[in-house]
């Protein structure tokens, strides 16, 4: 892929090469996601981030990432406070707001969304998440975490066992990292879902086509033994008719320690995308599992920083002039214990 000016919508533009280019830049912006370096590179630049749904981690790190990089930020919250909300259409709003913006991130409810208004659009555009479709740049930090968490025990990503739980078939970052993981080898899948939410045949079918092995059950306990990535998701209650109709799925899977010691091997590391539904009818991460070391869901969340910043330099061509405006940091202070 030539990443310089691209959207970025989907998954299945990239290749190996692309995700291994994509990961050594990320390398190298490391100090400057951790703060030990300022760099002013995109001073002048906008970032329109547009997010017609909820969005914590996503919205922040992407706002962050454009942030540490010297750029500035302007966003649109929810349909009702944009002119969508008035029946603008998604390519008039395109139109306009790529008059305003060097780049747009964008998230949107409807599936195929933010492909249509990239269509129109006069500057690169992120997809965030597209209804239940895809999440691309949360599928590049979930591979990037489980690289960095498997390489702790000198393994890689090719030869992987992995489990996905939850809710497989509106779950847009396991559609996504489905599709990731089929470029890699010898890559084998546990699929644990309740038969309604099972992963889209479709996507089952293209993934196995590609080499991927898979295992379907609605068994937790099974799923989860002899695996090096536990990857939980919620229930996508928004994508159900109403809350009844997600209710009956709510709490079905849920992990904890005990669980998690009878089940798994010692090194086996527990993903989530987040955000992890705590509440006691769902519960599906119990919180005596955060003094489990191979619990990685916040480091997940940290390297979200620097896998988009990393979007962000090689969309934007700034690779090479990063380090010219690099600076000290002289302002950092860690929280008194």
């Amino acid at each position: 892929m030539d990443f310089s000016g691209s959207h970025i919508l989907s998954i299945d533009q990239f290749d190996r090469s692309d995700i291994e280019k994509l990961f050594s830049v990320a390398d190298k912006l490391e100090p400057y996601a951790t703060k030990e370096k300022i760099t002013r590179v995109l001073e002048g630049a906008i970032l329109g981030n547009m997010f017609f749904e909820p969005s914590t981690r996503t919205r922040i790190s992407f706002g962050a990432s454009f942030n540490l990089l010297g750029g500035n930020v302007r966003e649109i919250t929810e349909v009702g406070s944009s002119s969508l909300a008035k029946g603008e259409s998604l390519a008039d709003t395109a139109q306009v707001l790529s008059g305003y913006s060097d780049i747009i991130v964008m998230r949107h409810p409807e599936i195929n969304s933010v492909q249509k208004f990239a269509e129109a659009s006069r500057v690169p555009v992120i997809n965030a998440g597209d209804g239940s479709n895809e999440h691309p740049s949360q599928a590049l930090l979930d591979l990037y975490t489980i690289q960095k968490e498997l390489s702790q025990n000198n393994k890689s990503i090719d030869g992987l066992r992995i489990a996905l739980v939850g809710d497989l078939k509106f779950g847009r970052a396991v559609h996504s990292l489905c599709k990731i993981l089929s470029l890699y080898d010898d890559v084998k899948m546990n699929l644990i879902s309740p038969e309604e939410l099972k992963l889209p045949i479709e996507l089952v079918e293209s993934i196995s086509a590609k080499g991927v092995t898979i295992t379907e059950t609605e068994n937790l306990e099974d799923g989860i033994s002899e695996v090096d990535i536990i990857y939980v998701t919620r229930v996508q209650e928004e994508r159900f008719k109403n809350k009844q109709d997600a209710d009956k799925y709510r709490g079905l899977l849920s992990l904890n320690q005990s669980i998690y010691t009878a089940n798994c091997e010692p090194n086996t590391v527990i993903m989530h995308p987040l955000p992890r539904d705590s509440r006691s009818d769902a519960n599906e991460l119990d919180s005596d599992l955060y003094e489990n070391p191979n619990l990685a869901i916040f480091r997940q969340a940290d390297n979200g920083i620097v896998i988009r910043m990393a979007i962000f330099t090689l969309v934007l061509d700034i690779e090479e002039k990063i380090d010219q405006s690099s600076m000290p940091v002289n302002w950092k202070v860690g929280l008194k214990n």
